[in-house]
């Protein structure tokens, strides 16, 4: 725990003198009540219940005090709160690779059962949208609330060659951003160009340059995230090193889930013959580069339980944040508990 007024912990140090000034009221008073009656008769008239009973009011009036000096220095704490995560893009691969059934019923029906369990789970309020993504990224969905056109984007996805991994983080990035000037257009597919990495135009597109912004820490924009979902390696397209330091230059997160077989697999799709590799290095670059996480999903159940856990983080998030108001709360409840039982059990207020 910090504080941000430390200096008034000093003020602590009144607690102990405070305990003195208690017991030196009692023995005064009971030299006082001595010089009436028989100490037999104190002894009687007070008993050992009603001797713990007179200690409990003033007890409790010392900690609501201590309470109150503890918020007066305005503590700081790391606590869970609801996230502000407002808008979440689904990135997800339909290459033809995704008719695998390496993962059953086949990976793309498992794909589309997670993240339609992946919405039930997320609050009315959150906005998400759909990337389609294979040889190219297509906008399947714009952020929305209305989860039954999300589903119905889900449903409608068809299979299509190549894997195009940066394009859909790229495309992602322009929904989540649709005045920054973010396009395809922007990046060499062959990650050789100086701009790329800011998504500056070439200067053979003939296209005005977008507004300037100021890059901000990986991980810093909490009111939007991506997660991307692929069972293969790129084989076209932007450099996905290149689009995830685009999106961590501007503080999203880019969470990878790898389905399907790491070490390879050989499969048919409309007369071709291909084989399909798990690029984990690439999806685990990504995620450290945006300060996200990757997850692997090699059965239709893993790949449940990653959608799962991502809601739980997407919907909460740990963060330091002052907690004067708890510390204040729980001096006025104390201090109202030792009035109240003071007046129950002596008629007075301490």
């Amino acid at each position: 725990m910090n504080f941000l007024w430390p200096q008034f912990l000093w003020l602590l140090a009144a607690a102990p003198l405070l305990v003195l000034l208690y017991v030196w009221l009692l023995r005064r008073k009971k030299k006082l009540a001595l010089r009436y009656a028989s100490l037999s008769i104190v002894r009687e008239a007070m008993g050992v219940s009603q001797s713990v009973r007179r200690h409990i009011p003033p007890f409790l009036f010392l900690l609501a005090l201590v309470a109150m000096l503890i918020a007066a220095a305005r503590p700081m704490a790391v606590v869970v709160l609801p996230s502000n995560q407002q808008t979440i893009i689904l990135a997800m691969d339909v290459s033809g690779s995704m008719r695998a059934a390496d993962v059953q019923p086949n990976r793309l029906v498992a794909a589309q059962e997670a993240a339609k369990a992946f919405l039930k789970d997320l609050p009315r309020h959150v906005k998400v949208g759909i990337v389609a993504f294979a040889g190219s990224a297509n906008v399947a969905q714009l952020p929305t609330t209305n989860r039954e056109d999300l589903v119905q984007a889900i449903d409608s996805f068809q299979l299509q060659r190549a894997t195009a991994t940066g394009n859909a983080i790229v495309v992602s990035l322009a929904t989540l951003f649709p005045d920054a000037g973010i396009d395809i257009a922007n990046f060499s597919p062959q990650g050789n160009n100086s701009n790329r990495t800011r998504g500056v135009p070439l200067e053979q597109a003939g296209k005005p340059p977008p507004k300037e912004f100021t890059p901000v820490a990986p991980g810093s924009y909490t009111s939007a995230a991506i997660i991307m979902l692929t069972d293969g390696q790129r084989t076209t397209g932007v450099d996905p090193l290149d689009a995830a330091k685009v999106a961590a230059e501007r503080g999203v997160r880019v969470y990878t889930v790898g389905i399907g077989t790491v070490d390879g697999e050989t499969i048919g799709f409309e007369g071709w013959s291909m084989r399909v590799r798990l690029d984990e290095e690439t999806l685990k670059a990504i995620a450290n580069k945006t300060q996200a996480e990757y997850y692997y999903a090699g059965t239709a159940a893993d790949l449940t339980k990653v959608y799962n856990t991502l809601s739980s983080r997407l919907t909460v998030e740990k963060k330091e944040t002052e907690i004067s108001a708890l510390f204040a709360l729980g001096a006025a409840v104390l201090a109202l508990l030792s009035a109240g039982l003071s007046l129950l059990w002596f008629n007075r207020i301490l």
